[in-house]
């Protein structure tokens, strides 16, 4: 889905375990393939951004998902497209698995400093490491 100024939304899951946190790989020929990410898509239109999320989850890693609260949206230009992107709190009822070929893992906070991620991810990576913004457990 797009707002009424051409700009995607996007919504992420912040899905933390064992205090590690769900990211998963861009796969190739996609916007950013080969990137680290945090679970997640594009609104449909029309759709909520709670049921965009469960469908996300559940289409990319075959879990089901309960959505909790938003974290940080922020806004990133790229040279082709603009994004905002909605990370939310999210617990997921089993094992994540890549249904769409992509590399998933659980990653520490730590980590995410060292993975490859797309700079619309920046501000969140930053709250998570220094600030210890605290999770639901799954």
């Amino acid at each position: 889905m797009s707002d009424e100024r051409g700009v995607i939304v996007v919504l992420a899951a912040v899905v933390e375990r064992d205090g590690r946190l769900l990211v998963t790989r861009r796969v190739g020929r996609t916007h950013l393939s080969g990137y680290w990410e945090f679970p997640g898509g594009k609104c449909e239109p029309d759709e909520t951004p709670e049921a965009c999320l469960e469908r996300e989850l559940l289409e990319e890693l075959g879990v089901a998902a309960r959505i909790g609260d938003e974290i940080l949206t922020t806004e990133h230009a790229y040279p082709d497209r603009t994004v905002r992107l909605h990370f939310r709190r999210v617990e997921v009822d089993g094992e994540p698995r890549p249904l769409l070929g992509q590399e998933i893992r659980w990653a520490s906070r730590d980590d995410l400093e060292h993975l490859h991620f797309p700079e619309a991810d920046r501000e969140l990576i930053a709250m998570l490491k220094t600030s210890g913004v605290d999770l639901p457990k799954t």
